[in-house]
């Protein structure tokens, strides 16, 4: 009894004899901390990789369908020849006007000697062709001075004549009818005589011209001989290749003792004058504006971001330019995003910086701000702060 009132005192009441004891309540657990930091963690990173992405989705278009472009000159050969010398080699930097390879010249130089031969053989005849025409001009000259003199025996063998005409009259026979007759002869002959002056006259006269014409037609010869000279001496010349631009040599196929054919590619010239052709998808060219800056990374060069301006816009889209355009009038038609190549420079100092690491067909990744900014820096940078798409 002693016992029970004890407990009863206490406020706990023993259990009866042959039970357990009822099962204690489980405390609650605290969240671990570092759960819930590495929660925070992950839910900030969420919300400012959100904030990036709409950040740069608003303000960067973006494209890896960009490559560096530049100018390649194919050098070739204008003329059929053997290759005797070759003055370059791979990735070499020449100079405008700097040889790169020579034929051989011996059939265009006897070409040359040929015609040469020639102008001279015609210039001789030339010299000739003015002897005669000096030697047919003496002679006309003698023979218009023989016409004058047989006009005037002309006009006395008249005079002579129709002196004895009135001496021998049916009245009064001062003189014999032989006289009479003798001077009308006279006469007859002298008349004769002129106009066999005059033709003679005539005949020297063209034979002047036709001695003129010969000469002239040697000097039009000369002059077509000059002209095939000319052209002779330039086939001459094209034996020797020169570059036509500076830059660097690449692919180069030209070898001692080759033959080579007119129009034959032998080597390429690439300039150092670079830029970037992107390819950007038509829907991102809403906000793009010519003179916008340009972020670039470049494959081959890791870490290091080129600037540019966006430069121009292709006048089409890529698929006009190929070789088979899509033909979207048939029934089967699903629409595709095309792409527009998009012409973006370099600025100067990053072309002259990395001068021979940026080559054409480099892959880049070209990022081009259209923030307020850059679209106020493309209003200045374009003529009047007019837009241009």
């Amino acid at each position: 009894m002693s016992n029970q009132a004890e407990q009863k005192v206490l406020g706990t009441t023993a259990p009866a004899s042959g039970q357990a004891n009822p099962p204690a309540a489980a405390p609650a657990k605290k969240p671990n901390p570092r759960v819930l930091i590495v929660a925070g963690l992950i839910a900030v990173a969420a919300v400012a990789g959100g904030g990036r992405m709409w950040y740069r989705s608003a303000h960067f278009v973006e494209t890896e369908n960009a490559y560096v472009a530049g100018h390649v000159h194919p050098v070739s050969s204008r003329i059929a020849g053997t290759v005797t010398k070759v003055l370059i080699d791979d990735n070499q930097y020449v100079k405008a006007g700097d040889v790169i390879a020579e034929l051989d010249p011996f059939d265009q130089r006897v070409k040359v000697e040929q015609i040469r031969a020639q102008i001279a053989s015609a210039e001789t005849q030339v010299v000739q062709a003015d002897a005669q025409v000096a030697q047919v001009k003496a002679q006309a000259s003698a023979s218009a001075a023989q016409v004058k003199q047989s006009e005037a025996l002309l006009v006395r063998a008249n005079q002579d004549a129709e002196r004895y005409g009135q001496l021998y009259t049916s009245q009064m026979k001062a003189v014999s009818k032989a006289e009479l007759d003798a001077a009308n002869a006279g006469r007859a002959s002298a008349s004769a005589d002129v106009a066999a002056r005059k033709d003679s006259a005539a005949a020297a006269k063209a034979q002047i011209a036709a001695a003129s014409s010969a000469r002239d037609v040697l000097k039009a010869q000369i002059g077509v001989l000059n002209v095939q000279l000319k052209e002779a001496e330039q086939q001459l010349s094209y034996n020797t290749i020169v570059a036509p631009v500076s830059g660097r040599v690449g692919k180069r196929s030209i070898e001692v003792g080759q033959r080579v054919s007119p129009g034959q590619q032998l080597t390429a010239l690439v300039q150092d004058d670079v830029w970037v052709t992107a390819n950007f998808k038509e829907t991102q060219l809403a906000d793009m504006h010519v003179g916008q800056a340009v972020h670039i990374s470049v494959d081959a060069l890791p870490g290091r971001e080129l600037t540019g301006r966006v430069d121009s816009f292709s006048p089409a889209s890529g698929n006009q330019f190929a070789l088979l355009p899509a033909d979207n009038a048939t029934g089967n038609f699903t629409k595709i995003v095309q792409r527009v190549p998009v012409k973006i420079t370099l600025d100067d100092k990053d072309r002259k910086a990395l001068a021979g690491r940026l080559v054409p067909g480099m892959s880049v990744i070209a990022e081009v701000e259209i923030g307020d900014n850059a679209q106020q820096h493309a209003q200045a940078a374009s003529p009047a702060g007019t837009q241009v798409h």
